[in-house]
């Protein structure tokens, strides 16, 4: 059970519903467990929800295949269950298996970058680093970084509060395997 619960809509304030509300309209987006306990905190809400518009310059760099697979990495990286069960029903929901990807050699060094970033706090080695250069420009990197950090938050944000994964990602969330 989280540690803290989300807001219900018996303690909702006016300002909370509203950007509540706009979020919806904006992105499509349902209000999840995380984004209801995050409205705890009205600024902590709208910081957390830019991470749409991060994400959607991650997907005008990498398409929308390979940014899904990119926060994936962050996330299964980062040890975050709610944030990895959202990506693996994205790309099971795309036809895809998430334990089995067919990628090319520029797509595994992204992924791989995405998943050093939340493995070694960002420490990424030189040579690992001027390796993506040649795929990415500079512009291009500092919004892969930052959506990473970004992605990295959001997944420090819920494993802190042991965000409670919502229903309709139960189905996706990756069986344990017993040895």
């Amino acid at each position: 059970m989280a540690r803290i619960l989300p807001i219900t809509k018996e303690n909702i304030t006016g300002a909370v519903d509203a950007a509540f509300e706009k979020h919806v309209r904006e992105y499509g987006s349902r209000i999840t467990n995380m984004k209801s306990t995050l409205a705890r905190s009205l600024p902590a809400f709208e910081v957390y929800m830019l991470w749409y518009r991060l994400f959607a310059e991650v997907e005008k760099i990498l398409g929308k295949r390979l940014a899904i697979f990119y926060a994936y990495s962050v996330s299964h990286a980062a040890e975050c269950p709610l944030c990895s069960t959202y990506f693996r029903k994205a790309i099971i929901d795309s036809g895809e298996n998430p334990d089995k990807l067919i990628l090319n050699e520029q797509e595994e060094d992204i992924l791989r970058f995405g998943a050093l970033m939340a493995k070694n706090h960002g420490l990424i080695a030189d040579h690992f680093f001027n390796l993506l250069k040649k795929y990415y420009s500079e512009e291009e990197l500092v919004v892969l970084i930052a959506f990473g950090g970004q992605m990295i938050a959001t997944n420090v944000f819920n494993n802190v509060i042991e965000t409670d994964i919502d229903e309709y990602l139960n189905d996706y969330i990756k069986p344990v395997k017993f040895v």
